[in-house]
């Protein structure tokens, strides 16, 4: 059976192919080829991409991430569709589904939306859980620089709590918006903001995300 990561990285590929190595991306700075080579350092060289947390390791992972983006484009998109290797902790079943599935939505979207003619994509019930699933085990890791308390909400009344503190600014859309939002992608995400209007402000420019 197909997991949900299995299928977002499928599409994932699929869709950087269908654009180009030059198309944009919602990433700042990068091309379709820089975020293809960042998601194929992540699984493939875990020795830079913990640059990604690690400050003192940050210079190697940029090093890394430019080889593998001066790599072919078609080489770097089969990485992604063939998936991890072996040896990869990503290739347990369990790891990357916990690890990729919002990971991959959210890099499936950073190119969906940075092109002109983009349209919502509706996500059906049970993938709309899964995410929310990931956003409330992660929403304190990824609010934890925002400036004021920030709640995440569901249309159901299901909420997360990000951030704690005052004053609050409550953030309420579907899941994929949610999420989105919450991995720092605060412009591209269509939800609607509750709260005091120089906190909304503050949240909109929060530096979100892990």
């Amino acid at each position: 059976m197909s997991t949900h990561a299995k299928r977002e990285r499928l599409l994932l590929a699929d869709l950087l192919e269908a654009v180009g190595p030059d198309a944009p991306t919602l990433c700042d700075g990068w091309t379709a080829r820089d975020l293809a080579a960042h998601v194929v350092v992540r699984e493939r060289r875990p020795d830079a991409a913990a640059g990604v947390l690690v400050g003192a390791l940050r210079d190697r992972l940029e090093r890394v991430q430019a080889e593998f983006a001066a790599k072919p484009y078609e080489e770097l998109v089969r990485l992604i569709r063939s998936g991890p290797p072996r040896m990869s902790p990503f290739s347990i079943k369990q790891v990357d589904e916990g690890a990729n599935t919002a990971e991959f939505y959210v890099h499936t979207e950073d190119v969906r939306r940075a092109q002109p003619d983009w349209t919502p994509r509706e996500l059906d019930p049970v993938f709309a859980d899964a995410l929310w699933a990931r956003l409330e085990k992660g929403a304190r890791l990824a609010g934890r620089r925002c400036p004021v308390g920030l709640v995440m909400r569901r249309p159901n009344g299901q909420t997360a709590v990000a951030r704690r503190g005052a004053p609050v600014v409550t953030v309420t859309g579907e899941p994929g918006e949610l999420v989105l939002f919450l991995y720092g992608r605060q412009a591209a995400a269509r939800v609607e903001l509750d709260g005091d209007k120089d906190a909304v402000a503050r949240a909109l420019e929060a530096e979100l995300g892990v």
